[in-house]
């Protein structure tokens, strides 16, 4: 048809050649637009293509044959294929079954013999952080999800003050221009000007059109990138200059049989307004500095940071699942077989960003942030943990685990903890307060290491999905082996392993045998309430000299009159 109308005559062939740029112009600056449906196929490519070639053949042959009866047989072939392929890969979901399984069979995976020490405990839970940061803006702003990453050595909740959903010209026309840096360790987390940076950004996660995060890193992908990555998780974090920028975890997705994701590096944004150079620049090519994952290691602000996506670190962590072999996840085995626990009322999953430390352990880790996932038996009536998960929050090909199963421990899993938090305070009104985030607070306690969940109650309005976040939340940590709920104090966290101790001290030496700890401790409290007790004895004997002077008064009347 576009030969025909090529030949003419001249004008047809000026207006073929001038929609044949107007296309190709279009197809170039609108990738973004089109890049999910390139994903989509990259994604899905071996189903794709087997799925064609079976319907290609089918209608070939049905072509071919002249009688009705033959015909309704291939037709009824073709629609039993189709039914076939949906039951089976997405009823069934046996082809997220075959990806996970490729992700376990690519996975650096590191069995530790000795559980990390966590440090620099986060107080508050994400939503917490988030509600209240909403609380501090205006009508046109709206603040974006919080992450925990690394700023000046100090892990801090960052998240960008950026123009609302609700009104269309501010995501045009404004740019985001402050950033929230909020210490994660304190319980009195300030959302003023002291941790209201101001910094602007002319790439934002609301910012409509070219100035979108996603569109603006998906325009700087070349045609390979085009087809295998995508933006994942934003994060706003200080460069090795000191100066704030954007960094967009990127996913990569690889194998050609049942494509599996992985971690594709990230894309850097610096901060600035844009002008017309910088709008000629979205447009035609993106904005970002693309960093690999092995250039990475060049960049100190990139090192054990928090960069990598969790729809990533999720996948990574399941897959253990085939840790007893391909078939044992299969519902008629399922003998180790694991998942990742969500818990309803708590809105912010698996992982919980942690600082843990490695030393001592003797493994060749950070100590920084890792991405912690406790993973539990399939079965719902089971609640044990079976797995610890660390993943290097930074995109280390590495994924380090803790076989609590194999060793007999009998911990109890995050699922387990929520109604142990409830039963511990039964005057309270948990139909609008929930216990959420429950953490790994790993302590050396009384002679070993110790494994407990830290939680923090957070409240919620009737009738509403969002937590409203308070300054000093109510914190406690349960054991995992002993399921005991010890309240702490949120303002004293120096004093929360004498807080546990103190509490279980005594079934820790009748069960385990050990000695006694924590004594110089002990004696410093006893020796503060006795002086703090003195200043009231001498009050006993204030009138002392009084007393003396009537005695001797009554001994004179007594020896004037003879007795």
């Amino acid at each position: 048809m576009i030969k025909n109308y090529w030949n003419k005559g001249k004008k047809q062939k000026r207006i073929t050649i001038f929609v044949s740029i107007v296309i190709l112009i279009l197809l170039f600056v609108l990738r973004d637009d089109y890049q999910p449906a390139l994903l989509f196929i990259r994604k899905y490519i071996f189903v794709l293509l087997l799925a064609g070639l079976f319907l290609y053949f089918g209608l070939r042959k049905f072509r071919k044959t002249a009688g009705t009866g033959g015909r309704l047989g291939i037709l009824g072939m073709l629609i039993a294929f189709f039914a076939l392929l949906y039951i089976i890969g997405w009823h069934f979901k046996m082809y997220d079954y075959m990806k996970t399984y490729n992700v376990f069979l690519h996975l650096n995976r590191v069995e530790v013999s000795e559980l990390p020490l966590t440090q620099n405990e986060r107080i508050q839970p994400m939503r917490n952080i988030f509600s209240m940061a909403n609380e501090s803006v205006g009508e046109t702003k709206d603040v974006s999800l919080p992450h925990l990453v690394r700023v000046d050595n100090e892990n801090k909740w960052t998240m960008a003050i950026q123009p609302t959903e609700k009104y269309v010209w501010q995501r045009i026309s404004d740019n985001t221009e402050e950033v929230f840096s909020v210490s994660s360790t304190t319980p009195f987390p300030r959302f003023s000007s002291d941790n209201r940076i101001p910094v602007t950004f002319s790439i934002g996660e609301s910012l409509k059109f070219s100035r979108n995060t996603y569109n603006a890193v998906v325009q700087r992908f070349g045609l390979w990138k085009l087809l295998s990555y995508e933006p994942g998780d934003v994060f706003y974090m200080k460069n090795d200059s000191g100066e704030w920028v954007e960094v967009v975890s990127l996913i990569n997705w690889k194998g050609f049989f049942f494509p599996y994701p992985t971690f594709g590096g990230v894309m850097v944004i610096d901060n600035g307004a844009h002008d017309f150079n910088d709008y000629v620049e979205r447009i035609l090519i993106g904005k970002g500095t693309y960093i690999s994952p092995e250039e990475m290691k060049n960049h100190e602000f990139l090192q054990r940071q928090n960069t990598l996506s969790e729809k990533v670190s999720r996948l990574q962590a399941e897959s253990l699942k085939f840790l007893g072999g391909f078939s044992d996840p299969l519902p008629w085995n399922m003998q180790t077989a694991v998942k990742i626990p969500d818990l309803p009322d708590d809105q912010n999953e698996q992982p919980f960003v942690t600082d843990f430390d490695f030393s001592g352990t003797g493994i060749p880790a950070y100590n920084g942030l890792y991405h912690w996932f406790g993973l539990e038996p399939v079965g719902d009536e089971r609640t044990s943990l079976s797995y610890s998960v660390f993943i290097p929050a930074d995109g280390t090909d590495k994924l380090f685990y803790f076989d609590h199963a194999s060793k007999k421990q009998g911990y109890a899993g995050v699922s387990a903890m929520p109604l142990k938090v409830i039963e511990s305070r039964k005057e309270y009104d948990w139909s609008v307060n929930k216990p959420v985030e429950f953490r790994p607070y790993i302590k050396d306690i009384a002679g070993r290491k110790r494994l407990f969940y830290l939680s923090t109650v957070s409240a919620v309005r009737e009738g509403d999905k969002n937590f409203d976040g308070s300054a000093t939340p109510d914190l406690a940590l349960i054991d995992a082996e002993y399921r005991d709920v010890i309240w702490i104090d949120v303002k004293h966290p120096s004093q929360w392993d004498l807080d546990v101790y103190k509490q279980l001290n005594e079934a820790w030496r009748s069960s385990e045998g050990i000695g006694y700890f924590y004594q110089d401790e002990m004696k410093e409290t006893d020796i503060k309430t006795v002086t703090d007790s003195v200043p009231v004895l001498p009050n006993i004997n204030r009138n002392e000299k009084e007393i003396e002077q009537l005695q001797k008064r009554i001994d004179s009347l007594k020896a004037i009159n003879g007795e």
